[in-house]
């Protein structure tokens, strides 16, 4: 996958005035459908791993057997247990399809001479009717065969995961395979110069993390308007490390926002009846009940104003909610919990959908391409929930999100509006267990520059400020 273009990162909105005025940075959408910043990617350039902070000290080993509900546990074998040892290797042809638009698997069969009536033994394999189901241009499939006769086909799945299905006598068999891999703990930081994304770039960190991390402080900071030149970051996360090669970075365990001055802190928990959150240093958790906007890192492109001249009737209409603009196709999400109470063409609106959420509060979403499956009316929504997607249905110039919030009718300016608390705390019989989690998380924050002192190599340490 690729970063966003330079353009979805981001340009000064307002250049600094003479007086000193910190300057605006807008946060726009990547167009890939970013999740919402309460939940949660792209891969990081090779390049910039060097600027990364390994701390090898905190390194475990951890098999990866976990899937989508897409295939049973018995389907899965560490790497390197599966294979036919009674398929010799002379005489046979390995080659690397790539997937092209409009190709199917019997399509792909003809074209490399293979027999396609071998196609029905090799999808009876329950993994291979799976991860063969959807193929997408540019995928790749790796083939094995013995002139018609096909050998093994296999395509990787994900970063860990890779599909074999080998020729088992007149039939086939068909197996996961699990990378192992290392968990390595990193430490990065950064100050935002003109994006956040290329603030994290300069640091090492991909935009998988610093979505992660945007996502924790969603409802401290609004990350569309508060964001500063100067502003400063700090994260420490997982890494998945195999035979030398960075193969991906895992959770946020902890992470630091200072947003104007003002500093911002979270941790990772997960407490005793397993339910994982973020939580400030003295356990208070940081998810509330609503989120600030319902679209990741977009552009405000019409504002709340009860006397805005409405750009396709040309006339004053009172702009009633906030629009944000993003690519068509973005997914939108549900701010807080609540019930689709309206799911369908709404007049200027286009395809809309209201939720209600209790306390007499609504929330309304217009212009939207197409609704989410989940979204029908009665059914009830949570927090983060993909309830539509961005378009450009009824009155509307171009690819956008309309979103209104009521309280009791009442029009609000969802930019401005107080929005409902609900966060919780560390239950008090639970806090010796949170304290003596998190104590090392937090001590690892703070490291800054002292990580060579206790002997670390500049290798498994590097700890570089961008």
């Amino acid at each position: 996958m690729t970063r966003p273009s330079a353009f979805l990162r981001g340009a000064a909105a307002h250049a600094i005035s003479s007086n000193g005025r910190s300057r605006r940075l807008p946060w726009f959408a990547t167009g890939l459908g970013l999740p919402l910043l309460s939940m949660g990617f792209l891969l990081p350039d090779a390049g910039y791993q060097n600027a990364l902070r390994l701390d090898l000290a905190l390194t475990e080993v951890k098999p990866v057997f976990t899937l989508p509900l897409l295939f049973n546990s018995s389907d899965l074998v560490k790497a390197g247990e599966f294979g036919n040892p009674d398929i010799a290797a002379d005489g046979n042809r390995a080659v690397t399809v790539k997937v092209r638009r409009g190709d199917t698997l019997d399509r792909i069969f003809r074209r490399e001479n293979l027999d396609p009536a071998q196609l029905a033994a090799v999808m009876a394999q329950g993994p291979a009717r799976e991860g063969l189901r959807v193929l997408r241009p540019g995928d790749e499939l790796h083939v094995r065969h013995d002139g018609a006769t096909l050998l093994e086909i296999s395509r990787k799945l994900d970063t860990f995961h890779t599909l074999n299905v080998i020729r088992a006598g007149d039939g086939f068999e068909g197996r996961v395979t699990a990378l192992e891999y290392q968990t390595r703990t990193a430490r990065a930081t950064g100050d935002i110069r003109s994006s956040l994304f290329e603030a994290a770039a300069r640091a090492g960190v991909s935009d998988s993390t610093i979505m992660k991390l945007a996502a924790i402080f969603a409802s401290q900071i609004d990350f569309v308007l508060d964001l500063r030149e100067g502003d400063h970051f700090a994260v420490v996360y997982e890494e998945m490390w195999h035979d030398g090669d960075k193969l991906d970075e895992g959770e946020v365990l902890a992470a630091e926002f200072v947003s104007q001055g003002k500093t911002h802190r979270a941790v990772r928990y997960q407490a005793a009846d397993g339910r994982v959150s973020y939580y400030t240093p003295d356990g208070r958790s940081l998810r509330k009940a609503f989120v600030r906007a319902p679209l990741a890192f977009t552009r405000v492109s019409s504002d709340f104003n009860p006397r805005r001249m409405h750009p396709i009737l040309n006339k004053m209409r009172g702009h009633t909610g906030v629009d944000y603009a993003a690519p068509a196709g973005t997914p939108v999400r549900a701010p807080g919990d609540g019930r689709v109470s309206f799911a369908g063409r709404k007049g200027g609106y286009g395809n809309a959908i209201i939720l209600e959420h209790g306390n007499g509060v609504t929330t309304l979403y217009g212009h939207l391409s197409r609704f989410a499956q989940a979204t029908a009316v009665g059914r009830r929504v949570h927090q983060g929930d993909v309830i539509g997607f961005v378009g450009a249905t009824g009155l509307a110039t171009g690819p956008h999100l309309h979103y209104e919030y009521r309280v009791n009718g009442k029009y609000m300016n969802p930019r401005t509006v107080k929005l409902p608390e609900g966060s919780t705390a560390i239950d008090a019989r639970e806090r010796p267990r949170f304290a003596q989690a998190v104590a090392p998380l937090i001590e690892r924050l703070d490291a800054g520059h002292s990580m060579l002192a206790d002997g670390k190599t500049p290798a498994s340490a590097s700890d570089q400020t961008t």
